[in-house]
């Protein structure tokens, strides 16, 4: 079936684990063109057919506590996907496969703090050597 349903721009990756974070997964995630078909998910050179589909779990959250979006977990006999996505009326609606709801919070991984704190660090001390001479 050649039925596309929705398109729209994604961030994703196929690293196993909590991926509800801010980490180095998401840093060098797949960035690229989902597309959702009656009986397929597509992006890039990944297809994933419905039927393959062992769990699909719709996370809302709100990215830097203000942007509202969700992450997609679809789970597979090989692999476990994970796509970002902005909010809109699609993902709020019936999908062509089942999919389980809930309220999803991102937290930040140990790698995302240290680099939020050198950038920080770095901040201060040029701030510090240009203002303070």
């Amino acid at each position: 079936m050649e039925n596309l349903l929705h398109k729209c721009m994604t961030k994703a990756t196929t690293a196993e684990g909590d991926q509800m974070k801010f980490g180095p997964n998401w840093v060098v995630a797949k960035r690229g063109m989902l597309k959702v078909f009656e009986d397929r998910i597509e992006c890039g050179q990944w297809i994933i057919p419905n039927k393959e589909i062992k769990e699909a779990t719709m996370y809302s959250i709100r990215s830097n506590f203000i942007i509202p979006g969700f992450v997609l977990k679809l789970l597979t006999e090989e692999k476990a996907y994970h796509f970002g996505l902005n909010s809109g009326k699609f993902w709020k609606g019936e999908l062509p496969f089942p999919v389980k709801r809930e309220k999803g919070k991102l937290t930040y991984s140990k790698f995302s703090l240290v680099i939020r704190v050198a950038l920080v660090a770095y901040l201060c001390y040029f701030l510090w050597k240009e203002f303070l001479k």
